[in-house]
């Protein structure tokens, strides 16, 4: 499955656009006044599927991402000196390649791709192509993607 995520380009608060292969929305993304970033994500219905909330008073950034009011997993930037680096807690997931660059690979235990993700260049506003292995993945691994790009957009500002 490929999902496309594309930002808005005039949008005051984080806000996305998920399309489907096809080129239908498979999930729109919309970011909530609050303390740190918070994304609510809606499947096609509108129906709110996911949340992604940046936890507050930690030494780096980390974020919580939950389905419905269950906590899944957690993603943490890790300290280091030269590379971006993120620790995931969800699904015993791991995660390599170039986040500087926004390249990389979520691979489960055993060391399988779950889904690939890279930025597409020459556009107005963020686009990104995720390739998720398993569509039943897709929500989950949205979620990663948006926490890590909450985090670079918080670095930059």
């Amino acid at each position: 499955m490929r999902l496309l995520f594309k930002q808005r380009l005039f949008s005051w608060l984080d806000s996305y656009d998920i399309y489907d292969e096809s080129g239908n929305v498979a999930f729109t993304v919309r970011g909530q006044i609050a303390w740190g970033h918070c994304l609510k994500i809606y499947d096609a219905f509108n129906r709110e599927v996911g949340t992604i909330q940046e936890k507050l008073f930690t030494w780096l950034p980390a974020f919580e991402m939950y389905e419905g009011d269950r906590l899944i997993g957690t993603i943490r930037k890790e300290w280091t000196l030269f590379r971006p680096r993120f620790s995931v807690d969800c699904r015993g997931w791991e995660m390599e390649g170039s986040f500087m660059e926004w390249d990389y690979d979520i691979r489960d235990p055993f060391g399988l791709c779950v889904a690939s993700v890279s930025k597409e260049l020459l556009n107005w506003t963020d686009t990104y192509v995720i390739d998720v292995a398993d569509p039943a993945d897709a929500l989950h691994v949205l979620m990663l993607v948006l926490a890590i790009d909450a985090e670079k957009c918080s670095r930059s500002d």
